[in-house]
């Protein structure tokens, strides 16, 4: 939604009335006469032909559609599942957490919204929503996900009778430490997208003709540039990128100095593979000033990250006494 500039596309939000699309030409533009009452089209959009707007409204209304899909195929079976007596006492409680959170997504998805969709007279700037409602419903997601997949990877995959050693015990606060920085990566990746930060200099490893670029702390206060800089939000994902590919690296290389399980060490040499193919997908993305096809693939690929560091965590995790 986001890549293609879809997001604003629903100017506003109704659980059940809104699973209707349009279907007559009337109802069409009728919609199209909503969307020409905010921001968007007014300072960008202008021009833009109904079959045009179709194109966006299908790919915002596909996004929510599907959001309310992964909210039903959760919740669901987990009132099944309660109701049958399946969930043990601790399960519910995450199970309710869970469920928590994939409400909050879907609300904090239409906060994020609300912010594009506001006049802002002394704004010289394209009409997006705030880069920082961005951040925080991807993270939310991400949060979503990774708690998913953490209770899922929990209840399938038994657990190894590893020797408690000094060693383990640093390769386990490495991967954890390794994961936190995955996860901030990815976060970064919002201010990002959210600023089209990804189109302001397109070229690796240097931005323009500098390592470091003379407008990196061009905003007052400085403190501004971190979130609001697209220069700054460029150069800190680079470097986050760059230490997330040499932690990895480095988790591997002392991997293989402990004696590990076979399926242990299938999830550290998958983690190093994804991290040199996410790196390579990043490059290639700003080379090529992001691509919609390719930019999504770079996306993909920081949650197949994140989903086989998660998995090598879960691989290292303590056998209860």
């Amino acid at each position: 939604s986001r890549l293609t500039e879809s997001g604003l596309s629903m100017v506003d939000w109704h659980l059940v009335k809104e699973m209707k699309p349009p279907r007559t030409q009337q109802e069409w533009e009728a919609e199209f006469q909503k969307y020409q009452q905010f921001p968007e089209f007014k300072i960008l959009n202008h021009d833009m032909t109904l079959t045009e707007f179709k194109f966006i409204w299908y790919m915002e209304y596909s996004h929510r559609m599907w959001g309310r899909v992964v909210g039903l195929a959760y919740i669901l079976p987990a009132a099944y599942f309660w109701r049958k007596g399946w969930l043990s006492r601790p399960m519910k409680g995450c199970v309710l957490a869970l469920c928590g959170l994939v409400c909050f997504q879907g609300l904090l998805g239409w906060y994020m919204v609300k912010s594009g969709l506001e006049e802002k007279p002394d704004s010289y700037d394209i009409p997006r929503v705030s880069q920082y409602r961005l951040a925080a419903h991807l993270g939310s997601a991400l949060v979503l996900y990774s708690a998913s997949l953490w209770t899922g990877l929990s209840l399938l995959l038994p657990r190894h009778k590893l020797p408690e050693s000094h060693q383990l015990l640093r390769l386990r606060q490495f991967a954890h430490g390794t994961t936190a920085l995955i996860f901030l990566t990815a976060l970064s990746g919002a201010f990002v997208a959210g600023l089209d930060a990804g189109l302001v200099y397109n070229s690796f490893p240097k931005m323009g003709e500098r390592w470091i670029p003379d407008d990196l702390l061009a905003f007052s206060p400085m403190l501004r540039n971190i979130f609001e800089n697209p220069t700054t939000v460029q150069f800190d994902h680079r470097i986050l990128g760059i230490t997330s590919i040499t932690a990895v690296t480095a988790l591997y290389l002392f991997s293989r100095r402990i004696p590990l399980p076979r399926r242990t060490k299938m999830a550290v040499t998958s983690l190093l593979a994804v991290a040199c193919i996410q790196v390579g997908l990043g490059i290639s993305t700003l080379l090529l000033y992001v691509p919609t096809p390719l930019a999504a693939t770079h996306q993909s690929g920081s949650l197949a990250l994140l989903s086989v560091a998660l998995w090598l965590m879960s691989e290292l995790r303590r056998v209860p006494k």
